[in-house]
């Protein structure tokens, strides 16, 4: 059972940190783990999006702010604090590491799980990341070769692409070694084989923009990792903005 006082729960935490929780908690009790009695060593690993909340309800409300609950109000908002809340509210005793690594987020907090485990850091790790804009009725000003669409829609790898909206959600695993996953008789929906992470430097046509070099060298790193071959797979999953070739 998680407590929160009525005045941190519903005006002074960053709603993306109390959603995360409450997915963070959902995820182990689809996995089959009681947090308060599970001896293993649990890590978290994950990131959160722009605090949106803190720039237009928090920051405004000085009297808040110069409370005796100022303090609170800044660790409810501030994004070092999303894992280890986590981890004191669930009583995880593995790392608990925040990671920002802007649209990979998810994924890195994924692989740098994976190696915890691999290293013996921890036992089990919830990895994820969460991003909810705080204006749920808003839109955006387009700018020509920008990343936003004009038209309001996404249309990754599509001839007519012609950029990304903003969205929200929220996704976490749990993660575990695979040995101890078949040891313990546990619901395994996926097998990470391998990840590899790199950066595409400077050669590229504009600092938001892929390098086309970078991303091959990565999942060819990844594949050698796995140790299969490209002609094995069957369906590959992307992220896209669906952005123009030229932006």
């Amino acid at each position: 059972r998680i407590e929160f006082s009525g005045r941190e729960f519903a005006l002074a935490m960053d709603p993306q940190q109390r959603i995360f929780l409450e997915c963070a908690w959902e995820a182990l009790e689809n996995a089959g783990y009681d947090c308060q009695r599970c001896g293993d060593r649990m890590g978290v690993y994950a990131g959160v999006g722009l605090n949106q909340y803190w720039v237009f309800q928090i920051a405004p409300d000085r009297q808040l702010l110069e409370s005796a609950a100022g303090y609170q109000t800044v660790i409810g908002n501030e994004k070092d604090f999303l894992t280890t809340r986590v981890s004191y509210q669930l009583n995880l005793k593995g790392p608990g590491l925040d990671i920002q690594t802007a649209c990979s987020t998810s994924l890195v907090a994924t692989s740098l799980a994976c190696q915890s485990l691999l290293s013996y850091q921890c036992d089990m790790a919830l990895a994820g990341g969460i991003t909810i804009h705080a204006l749920q009725k808003s839109g955006y000003f387009y700018q020509e070769g920008g990343i936003l669409s004009p038209d309001g829609h996404c249309r990754a790898f599509d001839a007519k692409a012609q950029g990304t909206v903003p969205g929200s959600g929220v996704g976490i695993v749990v993660l575990k070694r695979l040995e101890d996953a078949l040891a313990d008789g546990d619901c395994i929906l996926a097998v990470i084989k391998s990840s590899a992470i790199n950066n595409d430097g400077s050669m590229k046509v504009g600092y938001t923009a892929p390098s086309v070099e970078g991303q091959a060298e990565v999942i060819a790193e990844a594949l050698a990792l796995a140790g299969i071959e490209a002609d094995s797979i069957s369906y590959v999953e992307t992220h896209g903005t669906g952005t123009r070739a030229n932006s």
